[in-house]
């Protein structure tokens, strides 16, 4: 899928922002969270346009609730578009996941059952979000700790979303390697499984093991593990606009951009510890 981004790039994040204001990161694009800038104006937005006069820029998602049985919100979508107006990103992308019920937003990325039922509901949203930005987007597979009730593998319900929708995908290795650890599938069987023509951009991230489960956490550096299913992934569909997310514990930029090397040559990394869940 061509997405507008190509390279490698980071999340934009604020001990960070002087590097990209003045043009200095080099990186080849740039990822912030939609929410953080639909607003009407101020330093927030401002210091978004000026990174955009440098660097094409990913706008990510958080509460557009594409799982929604009860829809989306029309004031998202109007502060959402007048965002994607104003700063025209290169991708526009959300989850594959619900946030929000009647007027309840739980600020978590929520599960789905991987049903019929709950595919003619994405499907519905997503075409609804589609026609109201004018654009494609893109929606990353989630992280889970709960397995629902389902009818469908998790690569064929993005698939057939992909299929209904004409959407693009924002493969997230390191969600596939943290739910098919939490719920004992195998990640290889997750890749080739995936409409690849359709990932329009990969993150990679770092998670954390709890007593009990994978939790993505966004505060590590991307593991051996990790790192070889990118390997498999990318050997499988060439190169792919891919970021490194950090979100907590954020560590100097050089030290992301090392971090960030690494995808552009990641057949040089140790040996994986191995692909089994």
């Amino acid at each position: 899928m061509t997405s507008g981004l190509s390279g490698f790039g980071l999340g934009m994040r604020r001990p960070h922002y002087a590097a990209y204001v003045d043009g200095s990161a080099p990186v080849d694009f740039v990822e912030v969270i939609s929410e953080n800038f639909m607003v009407d104006g101020g330093r927030p937005l401002d210091t978004l346009r000026r990174a955009r006069s440098h660097y094409p820029v990913a706008l990510h998602g958080v509460s557009l609730s594409v799982g929604s049985a009860d829809g989306l919100r029309e004031d998202y979508l109007v502060r959402l578009r007048r965002l994607v107006d104003q700063i025209e990103p290169a991708v526009v992308s959300d989850h594959l996941c619900w946030t929000r019920t009647g007027g309840f937003n739980s600020h978590d990325l929520l599960p789905l059952p991987l049903t019929e039922e709950a595919l003619g509901v994405v499907c519905e949203n997503i075409d609804r979000a589609q026609a109201a930005l004018g654009r494609t987007m893109l929606f990353e597979n989630p992280s889970t700790y709960l397995a629902l009730p389902g009818t469908l593998t998790e690569w064929d319900f993005l698939r057939e979303m992909v299929s209904r929708t004409g959407c693009g995908l924002l493969l997230d290795i390191n969600n596939i390697f943290v739910s098919a650890t939490n719920h004992g599938f195998a990640p290889l069987d997750y890749l080739a499984g995936v409409p690849w023509e359709a990932v329009g951009q990969v993150h990679l991230a770092g998670h954390t093991r709890s007593a009990q489960l994978l939790i993505d956490t966004h505060d590590q550096p991307v593991p051996n593990a990790v790192w070889a299913l990118y390997q498999n992934a990318v050997d499988r569909a060439g190169p792919l606009p891919t970021m490194i997310e950090r979100d907590d514990n954020i560590p100097d930029l050089g030290e992301l951009l090392e971090e960030l090397d690494i995808a552009r040559f990641p057949a040089r990394t140790n040996q994986a510890e191995g692909l089994a869940a």
